[in-house]
This record gives structure tokens, C-alpha cells and sequence, in this order.
């Protein structure tokens, strides 16, 4: 199963690469720069906990009266990521998910995220996403890609929805960015520490630990069922090209608040 997961990882190399070195994160030099691009991730930082949680509910038994699901090992890799990412420490040392997290960075860093804040309160309310989208307004780009995150945990396939995570949303996080971000730490002290901690935390937890657990996980799904792998293949490619979507219109909006007005 190594052999495909090499495999796997050779046909999604291209892309990723891309995402890795996006001019996106060249344009970042200031804290409004910053606030553009942290208003559109926070949307792939909450649909990932979505993600998560669907992984959960298939691969372990999570109503009552409990019988047990699937394989242990596969029970234990996702119970141990999401205790990891549902109730990780802050810099403080207060329990809190990577999503809460995240937000508590953008409140330092004053960003307001109203436009996301509003797509979650009438989510809350209506349960209908389009309803969501609408009501918030919400970047055709941050749209397209939290549906298409959805459409993969509506597939109800767990091997489908092991490989996006895995693949498709760990491990994209560019050293030029977290170079930038230091910078920004040290140029605006106070205001950036969050979420400098955050994507240390980020780094850390999901990508030396949970990595390894997850692609043990997507191997397992999948076994030597050549038809599965092919089927992971696919969808990791389209959640890639879902990055690199967003990542375009981050850039093409930052693009634009650079150029200079004409009269």
C-alpha cells in the first residue's frame, strides 16, 4: 500500500506545487493584506472541521446504543486527530479547537470577519446552505470551495473523505508564508502572535503528527481495491484545484486594492 500512496502522492505533485509557491503569499506585506487572505481561509479552516467530524461519524460509532464500527486502528487515528484539532491548547493554555483558534487570531489582528460570521449565523439557523451563502454574500471562490468540501463529505465514502483530508488540506502552508508572518510579528508586535501561533501549532500538531496517522488511515480504507485509489485520486485533485482557486481570488483581490484609481 506504500506503493500507492507514492503513487498518489506523484500525481498530485504538480498542483500541490503550485499552491506551495503561489504569488498569492508574495503579495502579503501588511496587516489589510494579511486580513484579505485570513477572510477567505477561514472558510477552509471551518469546512475542515466539518470534514473532520464526518470522518468521525463514519468510521466510529457515534449514536446510542454503541456497537462497535469499522477497524480499532481506524477508530483510534480519527478519535486521536480529532481530540487534536477539537480541543487543542491556545498560547495560554486554554482548551479550544484550531477553528476557535484561528478566529482568536483574526480578533488580534483586527480582522472582522463579517461576511463569514453572518454565512455561519444563518447556517445555524436555517440549515440550508445556499440560504448561507446568499444571506453572507459570501466570495464566489470561498463558496465554490466549501461546497465542493461538502460534496466530498456528502459522498458518504470514507476513503474519499480520508484522502481530501489528508491530501487535499494538510501540509500547504509555504515557508515564504510562515517567513512573512514572522515579519509581520516583529513589525507589529502584539497584533500577529496569534496566529503566528497558530500556524506553528498548525505545523506541529497536523503536519509532523497527524499526517503520518492520516495516510495510515486512507491506506487502510482503501487496501489494494484499485478502483478506491483511483477514486482518491480524483478527488484530491479537485480539492486541490479548489485551493488553488481560492488562493487566485485572494490574489486578484489584493491585486486590486493595489491598483491605482483613475479619474
Amino acid at each position: 500500500m506504500q506503493a500507492s500512496i507514492q503513487k498518489l502522492q506523484s500525481a498530485i505533485n504538480p498542483i500541490r506545487q503550485q499552491i506551495i509557491n503561489h504569488h498569492v503569499f508574495e503579495r502579503i506585506s501588511t496587516l489589510d493584506d494579511l486580513a484579505v487572505f485570513m477572510n477567505y481561509h477561514i472558510y477552509a479552516v471551518w469546512d475542515f472541521m466539518s470534514l473532520l467530524k464526518a470522518l468521525q461519524n463514519n468510521l466510529t460509532c457515534t449514536l446510542v446504543p454503541w456497537f462497535p464500527v469499522g477497524s480499532a486502528n481506524t477508530r483510534y487515528i480519527i478519535n486521536e486527530i480529532v481530540t487534536g484539532e477539537e480541543s487543542d491548547v491556545d498560547s495560554c493554555g486554554n482548551r479550544m479547537s484550531h477553528y476557535e483558534l484561528y478566529l482568536q487570531a483574526m480578533q488580534q489582528c483586527g480582522v472582522q470577519p463579517v461576511a463569514f460570521l453572518k454565512f455561519i449565523e444563518v447556517l445555524q439557523q436555517s440549515r440550508d446552505f445556499s440560504t448561507a451563502f446568499d444571506a453572507a454574500d459570501v466570495p464566489a471562490a470561498a463558496r465554490e470551495f466549501v461546497e465542493y468540501t461538502f460534496s466530498v463529505i456528502n459522498s458518504g465514502k470514507p476513503h474519499v473523505q480520508a484522502a481530501v483530508f489528508t491530501f487535499g488540506r494538510e501540509d500547504l502552508i509555504p515557508n515564504m508564508f510562515l517567513s512573512m508572518v514572522n515579519e509581520l510579528n516583529d513589525k507589529f508586535p502584539g497584533q500577529v502572535s496569534e496566529f503566528k501561533y497558530y500556524l506553528d501549532r498548525h505545523i506541529e500538531v497536523d503536519g509532523e503528527h497527524h499526517s503520518h496517522l492520516t495516510m495510515e488511515m486512507t491506506a487502510e480504507l482503501c487496501g489494494t481495491n484499485e478502483a478506491k485509489w483511483l477514486e482518491v485520486e480524483e478527488a484530491t485533485l479537485a480539492a486541490l484545484q479548489q485551493r488553488m482557486a481560492l488562493w487566485d481570488a485572494v490574489y486578484q483581490e489584493l491585486l486590486a486594492q493595489t491598483e491605482p484609481v483613475t479619474v
